[in-house]
C-alpha cells in the first residue's frame, strides 16, 4: 500500500536550511489497537512462490481517533505465537480535514505476513469502508512506489494487481517499470471489498461452536482409538493362545515321532 510520507529517495534532493518547510508532526503516535476480532484464513493450494497456505486464525486489531483537524484509523494483524517486524502487518489511514485529503501509512509499501493470503486487500478494504462513511469526497494522495518491489517482475506484477484491483491507478515514468507511482484519486474510487473466500470474520459464538465441535471430534477419535486398542489387545491375546497351542502340538508331535522311533528300534 502507499502513503504520502516522504521516502529517503524523495527527500535526498530536498534543500536544507531555514527556507525548508518542515511538516508538522501528526498526533496519536502512541495509539495502539483497542478493539479486536478473529479472522479465519481459509486453506489454499500451495503456491509455487510463497509456499504452503494451511488453515490459520489471526487477530485483527484497530483503533480510531478524531479531532478537529485529523482522523486516524490504525489497523494491525497479530499472529498467534509469531512475532513480525514493526513495519509489518500495520496500516494507518490518515484524514486531513483542513485539506480534505487522505493518505495511507506508515510507509510507502504494505508488508503483510503471511503473504498471499488476502490480508492486504482486507486491510485496504477496511480502510476504504471507514473513510467512505463520512469522507468519500476527499482525495487520496498519490505517492511514489518503493523501488525494491520492482526488482522482481513477479513481485511487481503482484503488487500492481493488488493496487489496481482495489481501485488505485498505477503509472510508470520509465519503460523498465522501476519508477512507479499511484495516481491521486478520490476515496469513493477505492474499493471496500475483499476476497471473502480467503479471509472471513469469526464471531465469538462461531469460534465457541468451532471449539466445541473440535472437542467433540477429539472425543469421538479417542473412543475410536480406544476401541481399536481393545481389538489389538484381543488379537494379541488370541495370538498368544494360538502360539501356545501350536507349541504344544509341535511338542506332542515330536514326542510321538520319538516314541514311534523308539518302539521301531526296540522290537
Amino acid at each position: 500500500m502507499t502513503t504520502t510520507e516522504a521516502t529517503p529517495e524523495s527527500t535526498a534532493d530536498t534543500p536544507a536550511g531555514p527556507e525548508a518547510v518542515v511538516a508538522p508532526a501528526l498526533p496519536w503516535a502512541d495509539v495502539h489497537a483497542e478493539h479486536f476480532k478473529m479472522l479465519r484464513l481459509a486453506p489454499l493450494a500451495t503456491d509455487r512462490a510463497t509456499g504452503a497456505r494451511p488453515l490459520r486464525f489471526v487477530q485483527f486489531g484497530y483503533a480510531e481517533r478524531h479531532d478537529k483537524h485529523h482522523s486516524l484509523l490504525r489497523m494491525v494483524i497479530q499472529l498467534p505465537g509469531q512475532r513480525v517486524r514493526r513495519e509489518q502487518n500495520h496500516l494507518d489511514i490518515w484524514v486531513d480535514h483542513d485539506k480534505h485529503r487522505v493518505h495511507f501509512g506508515p510507509g510507502n509499501s504494505l508488508e503483510i505476513e503471511p503473504v498471499n493470503r488476502g490480508l492486504g486487500r482486507f486491510l485496504v478494504a477496511q480502510a476504504a469502508a471507514w473513510a467512505k462513511k463520512k469522507w468519500s469526497h476527499y482525495r487520496v494522495d498519490g505517492v511514489d512506489l518503493a523501488n525494491k518491489d520492482a526488482l522482481n517482475e513477479a513481485t511487481r506484477l503482484r503488487r500492481d494487481h493488488f493496487l489496481r484491483i482495489q481501485g488505485f491507478d498505477v503509472a510508470y515514468a520509465d519503460v523498465q517499470h522501476l519508477k512507479g507511482n499511484v495516481q491521486p484519486g478520490k476515496v469513493s474510487g477505492v474499493l471496500d471489498s475483499w476476497n471473502t473466500e480467503k479471509v472471513q470474520f469469526v464471531e465469538i459464538l462461531e469460534a465457541a461452536q468451532m471449539l466445541q465441535q473440535a472437542e467433540q471430534n477429539l472425543l469421538e477419535q479417542e473412543v475410536k482409538l480406544r476401541k481399536e486398542e481393545e481389538k489389538v489387545i484381543k488379537f494379541k491375546r488370541e495370538d498368544s493362545g494360538l502360539r501356545f497351542t501350536i507349541t504344544c502340538l509341535v511338542a506332542f508331535t515330536v514326542f510321538q515321532a520319538g516314541l514311534l522311533i523308539w518302539i521301531a528300534t526296540h522290537r
